[in-house]
């Protein structure tokens, strides 16, 4: 690890990027975009909203898996 690395992780902004990447907090909202995508499909009321439910739970989806490869 040289120093500019060891520096960047020391300072507040390199530490707020690793705290954005971190599996928890995005695998819950790519978890919840999958569980609206389903409810969007199964509600009976609005087409417009059964329109987007599969791009929903596509969104979901591939977050998940992006989301799956970040560090815990």
């Amino acid at each position: 690890m040289n120093a500019d690395h060891a520096r960047m992780n020391s300072t507040g902004a390199g530490m707020k990027r690793r705290a954005w990447f971190r599996r928890g907090p995005c695998e819950g909202a790519a978890a919840t975009l999958i569980i609206a995508g389903i409810v969007m499909m199964m509600q009976p009321f609005s087409m417009l909203l059964y329109t987007y439910s599969f791009v929903t739970i596509l969104t979901g989806t591939l977050g998940f898996v992006v989301v799956s490869h970040f560090p815990k």
